[in-house]
């Protein structure tokens, strides 16, 4: 059979996690509750800060969009997973691409954002006198147009590359949505340059801001542990324990994702390591970063229950 050119290709397969019917209505609900929690709870954590002026801060800024990000990231990706669980599962070839341009577009912006927001944590606690000329108006909307400009960028030439090559044989995509790595497998073209694309992506999105991020805790957490009051540090670990958590699970996943092109490897293994940055973070980070946070909790009362 002769090589069919990505021309000709009008829809992908998105594999399932299991073909047993009854694991599927499961994951069905489950999933369906964390698409829910996530639209929800970002939902609402935008709309507490937007209408709480005593929120309109850096630190608040920065986890505006946060919850825009996975909300972007939910409604890309869990939809087409329902509905492949229920019903179709396959996706036509445009809406694959525009699948993975979103993606990575949220994915690599969201690595850039944690660089930011450790930045932020740092000013706020290592150098609290000039935090407010540091971090004013202007320099977080600087950040933030950063972030998501350059997560585009990135995501608009690993997608473009996609689009010179040809596909022959299975158009199976072995994962439960179009991600690009899972893709470029699929390719009986040369990927080698989507490769080594993926990884200077993988050593600038994901190696370097964690550098960033983890050198900003390693003062910030020296800058905690000279704090005389009990109280003075339990607030300061407060403020960053959430976000450190986050950071973790995000950029252990990240690296994998980046790195597993190179590896030449798919499976089951490509789906239980995206579940975390695709379902249950956008749905947890309400809750990782609310919790134990006061003065949200508070404007979240008076939001609900205005006197």
């Amino acid at each position: 059979m002769a090589p069919v050119n990505q021309s000709a290709i009008t829809m992908f397969i998105l594999q399932n996690f299991v073909d047993d019917p009854w694991i599927q209505d499961v994951l069905f609900c489950l999933l369906f509750a964390l698409f829910m929690a996530a639209i929800a709870g970002n939902g609402l954590i935008i709309a507490t800060i937007h209408s709480s002026p005593n929120l309109h801060t850096p630190m608040y800024f920065f986890l505006v969009n946060l919850a825009l990000m996975d909300m972007i990231c939910t409604v890309t990706v869990l939809p087409k997973v329902l509905q492949s669980l229920v019903a179709e599962n396959s996706i036509s070839y445009g809406g694959c691409l525009i699948q993975m341009f979103v993606f990575s577009w949220v994915l690599g912006s969201e690595l850039l954002l944690f660089s930011a927001m450790a930045y932020d944590r740092y000013l706020a606690i290592c150098r609290p006198l000039h935090y407010g000329t540091l971090m004013s108006g202007r320099v977080c909307v600087a950040l933030a147009t950063f972030v998501w400009f350059i997560g585009a960028l990135n995501s608009l030439v690993l997608t473009c590359l996609v689009l010179p090559l040809s596909f022959c044989g299975s158009n199976l995509i072995a994962h439960f949505f179009c991600e690009i790595p899972s893709v470029l497998i699929l390719s009986c073209s040369p990927t080698f340059i989507n490769n080594v694309m993926t990884v200077i992506a993988d050593m600038f999105l994901t190696g370097l801001n964690f550098l960033l991020t983890m050198t900003s805790y390693v003062f910030i957490i020296s800058s905690i542990l000279r704090i005389r009051s009990a109280e003075g540090k339990k607030r300061a670990f407060s403020t960053c324990s959430a976000h450190l958590v986050v950071v973790t699970l995000y950029y252990s996943t990240a690296l994998y994702t980046y790195v597993r092109p190179a590896l030449g490897t798919a499976g089951l293994l490509d789906k239980v390591i995206a579940i975390p940055y695709t379902t249950v973070t956008p749905s947890l980070n309400p809750l990782i970063y609310t919790l134990r946070n006061k003065e949200f909790k508070t404007s979240f009362k008076k939001l609900l229950f205005p006197r």
